[in-house]
């Protein structure tokens, strides 16, 4: 039986097109969901810690984004095929006081928060361009097919008031098939490399911070079996 071993941290491998589409798209429920979590719990532990009740809430705020950074090394992992290891430092022996100092103090707590914050407005700017490029691209390429049940059986470029170019029949329509598989070639390119670029964000934010990689890297290295000599 051969044991499983962890990817090396530092390196990004590129992502397959399936498994990119889906996180890219995943990407903006899960930053409206971890959005919205974030700035309501703060907004009402803030707003409410001077009579005490927003602590407990604020502390909830910190343990649902360590909880949804989990998530998101995981979802990362199975999606882009991207190891990112757990950034926390061991938490010290001692009561619940002591536990949340060293939480608090840790970096890597509000790392979290941030990349909580920011996959909203990045999730929003992927949606737009993952679902633009392929729509435009399957479009295009499909043109020949369905330009007939178009209204008058035809495709008019660039709208249907201002008639610039007219695809009423194959030999119209091939070209602009040809234009969307050069398309989809490009938007497969820039889909995988979005995605490989969104997985060197999340290392940076979700991962240990440099001084603890070079221990995670070590670690890693020295569980990896080694080739013996024969």
């Amino acid at each position: 039986m051969t044991a499983a071993y962890p990817e090396h941290p530092s390196r990004t491998p590129r992502p397959a097109v399936a498994g990119s589409v889906t996180y890219l798209l995943l990407n903006l429920p899960a930053g409206i969901a971890g959005f919205v979590l974030l700035v309501t719990l703060g907004s009402v532990g803030v707003s409410t810690v001077i009579v005490w009740v927003g602590v407990p809430v604020l502390m909830l705020a910190i343990l649902l984004a360590r909880a949804f950074a989990e998530v998101e090394r995981a979802r990362i992992r199975a999606l882009l095929g991207t190891y990112i290891p757990r950034p926390y430092r061991p938490l010290p022996d001692g009561g619940h006081k002591v536990r949340w100092k060293a939480r608090l103090s840790d970096s890597s707590t509000w790392r979290d928060s941030c990349y909580l914050l920011l996959l909203f407005p990045i999730g929003i700017v992927e949606f737009v361009l993952v679902v633009t490029l392929w729509a435009v691209s399957f479009g295009l390429l499909a043109l020949p097919v369905y330009y007939r049940y178009l209204p008058e059986g035809a495709y008019f470029f660039p709208s249907y008031d201002l008639r610039w170019i007219t695809v009423d029949s194959v030999p119209t329509a091939l070209p602009w098939a040809a234009l969307g598989v050069l398309l989809l070639v490009a938007t497969v390119a820039f889909t995988r490399g979005l995605a490989t670029t969104h997985a060197r964000i999340a290392r940076l934010l979700l991962g240990p911070s440099p001084g603890r990689m070079v221990d995670v890297e070590t670690d890693v290295d020295q569980r990896q079996p080694h080739p013996v000599a024969e």
